[in-house]
């Protein structure tokens, strides 16, 4: 077996596997890295000797148990904040000799913009860490035009309150990862910077050689004859219309593949196929609308998704009175972040929740088997 067809194997494993719900199993931990505030001092030693500075840096804070990634040293190095044998140090580049005494000012985290509001969460998992929540459809992730306020952001400002330690020297949560507005489902969001750094690999590595499951749950029309399979197509922007995302030539989008399972199909129209399904996917990628894209690039889109559905509308004709009536009051994609498992960045266990199908979507499955 290869390793791309071992790979698909292990996501459809993952998928038939049960497992209880929002349960969270704990391994040995590893040491927690501390925030970091005010100044510090080191000296350069034979192993740190030849390194860059910022690399130097980096490798003495985490051996002195600090939190300091990266991307903060290097806006402490462009702030003048990090001496090196007394004069200021701003090349990330410069080669360290053994010997060498380096000071480092950690500002306060500066507040966080923008601003929190008391809006209700639904909280599965949270340490002084990271969190983990149950986001309902309708709520924007992040601020951005049309949505400046009432966001999810907003809302774990104002939950975390000082637990939050700063990412990137601001008191923010570290988003890693987003549902669609109109998604609902799991989501991990980190409260510090050595969480941050670690989830944001997790993320970027797609679980393909870190320890990370996102499995979703989506009501599609029409069902796929086989029980199974995975959708290998590249995503890009829609040529003309830039909401939408599309299927594109390898040349010009990113690499896709979602693999899926068909647990539960319902009716059936004139010519004895089913209506609709309850499709299980696991992401192998996270692209943008990459579950209701490729859903709809083999025929068979999210139901109630405005983008990607549009040409199955006649269709709810078809359903059963009462199904019609669910998928109307649904008002949005079918579709459920419906269980995440990680690693935890800092203390190492391995965590692994679930999430059942909210009642909009549940009423829907139910309205369509006819119950």
């Amino acid at each position: 077996m290869n390793q791309h067809a071992k790979r698909r194997h292990q996501a459809m494993g993952r998928i038939l596997r049960s497992r209880e719900e929002n349960r969270a199993v704990v391994v040995a931990p590893k040491p927690a890295l501390a925030p970091v505030e005010g100044a510090f001092s080191l000296t350069i030693d034979a192993d740190l000797a030849g390194e860059r500075l910022d690399r130097a840096l980096a490798r003495a804070a985490e051996a002195a148990g600090l939190a300091l990634s990266r991307t903060r040293i290097k806006a402490l190095l462009e702030e003048g904040r990090v001496t090196l044998d007394g004069a200021r140090a701003d090349d990330a580049g410069a080669k360290m000799r053994e010997g060498q005494s380096l000071v480092v000012d950690v500002p306060p985290a500066a507040p966080a913009e923008p601003e929190g509001e008391d809006i209700p969460l639904n909280i599965v998992f949270e340490d002084a860490h990271l969190i983990v929540l149950d986001k309902p459809a309708g709520l924007v992730v992040h601020p951005a035009a049309g949505h400046e306020t009432g966001t999810l952001v907003n809302a774990l400002i104002a939950h975390c309150g000082d637990s939050l330690s700063g990412i990137g020297g601001v008191k923010r949560p570290g988003i890693v990862h987003r549902l669609d507005k109109d998604t609902s489902g799991l989501l991990v969001v980190a409260k510090s910077d050595a969480a941050h750094q670690g989830l944001a690999a997790l993320f970027a590595d797609h679980g393909r050689n870190l320890s990370l499951t996102r499995e979703y749950r989506a009501l599609v029309w029409g069902a796929p004859e086989r029980p199974n399979g995975t959708i290998e197509a590249n995503l890009g922007r829609h040529a003309t219309h830039r909401e939408k995302i599309a299927v594109v030539s390898e040349e010009r989008g990113r690499e896709a593949i979602t693999h899926w399972r068909r647990e539960e199909t319902f009716g059936a129209d004139k010519h004895g196929a089913p209506l609709a399904s309850l499709i299980a996917c696991v992401l192998e990628t996270g692209r943008t609308h990459q579950i209701r894209v490729h859903m709809a690039h083999i025929g068979h889109p999210v139901m109630g998704d405005p983008l990607y559905a549009t040409g199955f509308k006649t269709k709810a004709a078809q359903l059963p009175p009462k199904a019609q009536g669910a998928l109307a009051k649904l008002g949005r994609q079918a579709l459920h972040a419906a269980a995440l498992g990680f690693e935890h960045p800092i203390t190492g266990a391995d965590l692994m929740f679930e999430s059942k199908l909210p009642a909009d979507m549940a009423g829907l499955a139910k309205a369509l088997r006819g119950a």
